[in-house]
């Protein structure tokens, strides 16, 4: 008879890890010592160096395989679309750097290049990043305040408040780049993971906050100094100033910020029937820039403009040392949040078009490009992700279209930078306001992680809180450590269960989620779902005692008390045996050991009543099955607290079980010296239900006639040992 698809049988023997083991022999596996790898990692061979080589240089791989016929076109329209928006964006995000808006320009290009050939995803635009610039804002506006003193730095001396700020940027962007590169040759780009979607979540939309309020001085005209503390003051500062409103930026930027919102809602409604998305910030930047020359804002109605743009790029300059002691702090996590969303924004794209990215080098690609980049006084660079969305929508295949948007704004700069002169900045103000729609939505997150995860939403909620009032850097930092102390709580504190078997299968659930369950008369499973380690053992042991209902310390000592009031009765010959009923006994004299019968003629049955109003308290299970199978390692400190657990239950004669074990965690007990002559390899079992079987085997269920029995022997139980 042919067994249906959607069941199986199993005949096999029952299970322990010993017999397991010996039935079924194993292949010999030689561990690498430290020094096996040490060798290993600096061993050299010619397929070594050329895999290297392509690692470094991932620009040789994609070539290779690059469709002309099918892609190029693609690239070009793509570089094209990526370029217009990476110039309008270059200039919007040097404001937030608090810099010279042709800075912006120089993000868009160098670090281009770079990425270029270094660079292992094909779709991310490359260039300034809105929470980045505010960041190096900070710095800057703390170093080289509007109003007040500059700090005191070599090398800064005789330059203008521009210069001085381009040149702590620029130094700041190379040290940047100096920490992305020593993460990526130290092969640290997994530093990322701890960075986890919540936490990013809640600092970017702080960050876009951080953003929105940045820019309401160019929004209403105002000469408001840059912010690098509080944000309470900087926006004390804003309204202060508020009837100083220039009417003219104010209206330009609304009617820039409505009709760009506008478009963009129509581009999203109808991507999938346009061949391109309407280049609506280009499209008003035009016109921004043609209205203000005609009725020359700058002169008649005091319009702040973008002014001056140079039409050549500036000479190449060393950083400054200064400047990297007094921001080295600073820079580390700007490090990390630089590549930490360029990284989630290339996953994206990686996953959607099929391709790998090796975290390592992009921290190394971005780690060269910010420090060829600042050599240029260029603005600290990421990716944004409305850039790269163009980037991929317009149809970009590979970084073919961002080395062409990177011509685009080569030619912009050198040839016809002078026509985004009269650009209004409360444009530039409102386009970044508008672009910061999709970071502030995500304060719809809230809710929705307070329903499923409320850990996750507490995190989301105290990076977000944290990084408004204490500042981003700060506020990372304090996220990142309300994070990892979520994960120790999740670790310290997990939701143990007691299992119970699903009637007719071999599968055990918690005993509390079903209706059709069989629980064995005298067991206990007991499911423990993390790591066993020094800072959640006494959780275990204390969620395992409530789980049996008693305390085998407890009881063990009431037994060896209960056994010194028989001695002293028997001695007194206050009492009589007339019958010995025979138990399993072990020997020893302290409390809090086995109880020792050596010089008595009786061994005492526990589970009867005892005489002479001695009473200790009864002990309703005869064997606890432990579930190890989601413990994924045990270190010292709880191994030795395991297996004090593991004796006070044996001692008080409950059998112990151990079942779903890692093969390694026994070897580390093995070697650790766990076993003795009470604890023994034979208690582990290689599934829970091989040591269900096996426990119905030792202690077959009662009928419903010896249940009766047993409960008129409890009553008759005086014959056992009597009084005299």
């Amino acid at each position: 008879m042919r067994t249906p698809v959607d069941q199986y049988v199993v005949s096999r023997p029952l299970y322990t890890e010993d017999s397991f083991t010996e039935n079924h022999e194993k292949v010999e596996r030689k561990h690498k010592t430290t020094l096996d790898h040490v060798k290993q990692y600096f061993t050299c061979d010619s397929k070594r160096v050329k895999n290297a080589a392509l690692s470094l240089v991932p620009i040789v791989g994609w070539m290779k395989m690059y469709r002309v016929k099918e892609w190029l076109l693609g690239d070009i329209v793509s570089g094209v679309s990526t370029g217009l928006v990476a110039i309008l964006q270059g200039l919007a995000y040097s404001l937030l750097a608090s810099l010279p808006a042709w800075y912006g320009l120089y993000a868009a290009f160098f670090p281009v290049i770079i990425y270029f050939f270094l660079g292992t995803s094909r779709h991310i635009s490359v260039g300034a990043f809105p929470v980045l610039s505010l960041m190096v804002g900070a710095v800057v506006t703390r170093m080289v305040p509007d109003g007040g003193p500059t700090v005191n730095i070599t090398g800064l001396e005789g330059l203008s408040i521009d210069d001085q700020r381009a040149m702590v940027s620029a130094s700041l962007t190379f040290l940047i780049g100096i920490f992305q590169l020593g993460m990526g040759l130290l092969q640290v780009g997994f530093v990322v993971i701890y960075l986890s979607d919540t936490l990013v979540s809640g600092f970017t939309t702080a960050a876009a906050v951080h953003i929105l309020i940045s820019q309401l001085k160019f929004i209403f005209g105002l000469s408001v100094p840059g912010f690098s503390g509080p944000l309470a003051i900087y926006i004390r500062n804003i309204f202060t100033q508020i009837t100083s409103t220039n009417i003219h930026d104010l209206v330009t930027a609304i009617v820039v910020m409505v009709v760009v919102f506008a478009v963009k809602e129509i581009n999203e409604r109808f991507k999938s029937k346009l061949p391109v998305p309407i280049p609506i910030e280009v499209i008003m930047t035009i016109i921004a820039c043609g209205v203000s020359y005609a009725f020359n804002f700058k002169d008649n109605h005091g319009v702040d403009v973008v002014g001056l743009i140079p039409d050549s790029f500036e000479t190449p300059v060393a950083p400054n040392i200064e400047v990297f002691k007094e921001t080295a702090v600073d820079a580390f996590p700007m490090a990390i949040v630089g590549f930490a969303i360029s990284f989630a924004v290339a996953k994206v794209y990686a996953v959607k078009h099929d391709y790998v990215i090796d975290g390592n080098q992009e921290l190394i690609a971005f780690g060269v490009s910010n420090i060829f980049g600042g050599a240029f006084k260029s603005l600290a660079s990421s990716t944004a992700l409305s850039r790269s969305a163009v980037q991929e929508s317009t149809g970009g295949k590979t970084q073919i279209a961002g080395i062409l948007s990177a011509i685009i704004v080569l030619i912009v700069t050198l040839a016809i930078g002078f026509l985004l002169e009269p650009l209004p900045k409360s444009v530039l103000g409102a386009v970044v306001i508008v672009n910061l729609k999709g970071m502030l939505m995500q304060m719809r997150e809230v809710p929705y992680l307070w329903k499923k995860d409320r850990l996750d939403c507490i995190i989301w909620i105290v990076t977000f809180l944290a990084s408004i009032f204490l500042g981003l850097d700060l506020g990372l930092a304090v996220g990142l450590g309300v994070e990892l102390l979520a994960v120790v709580f999740r670790t310290q504190f997990p939701r143990c269960s007691v299992l119970a078997n699903i009637s007719g299968t071999d599968i055990y659930r918690d005993r509390k989620d079903y209706i059709n369950i069989y629980e064995p008369e005298g067991v206990k499973i007991f499911r423990i779902p993390a790591p066993i380690f020094f800072a959640n053992i006494d959780f275990f042991r204390g969620k395992l005692l409530d789980a049996v209902g008693f305390n085998p310390l407890r009881i063990l000592r009431k037994r060896n008390k209960a056994l010194r009031k028989i001695r002293k009765l028997i001695k007194k010959g206050e009492l009589s045996v007339t019958i010995v009923s025979p138990l399993t006994l072990t020997h020893s004299r302290e409390l809090d050991q086995p109880v020792d019968f050596s010089d008595l003629p009786v061994q005492v049955n526990w589970r009867a009543e005892l005489p002479a109003n001695i009473s200790v308290p009864p002990v309703d299970i005869h064997s606890l099955v432990l579930d190890f199978s989601a413990v994924s390692f045990i270190d010292i400190s709880a191994l030795k607290g395991l297996k004090t657990a593991l004796k006070e239950f044996i001692r008080i004669d409950v059998e112990i079980y151990i079942v779903a074990c890692d093969p390694y965690i026994i070897e580390k007990l093995k070697s650790c010296s766990f076993f003795d002559h009470e604890i023994k390899t034979s208690i582990f079992f290689v599934t829970l239900h091989d040591a269900m079987l096996h426990i119905l085997e030792r202690h077959p269920p009662l009928s419903v006639s010896e249940k009766n029995n047993q409960v008129f022997q409890r009553e008759a139980s005086d014959h056992t040992i009597s009084r005299s």
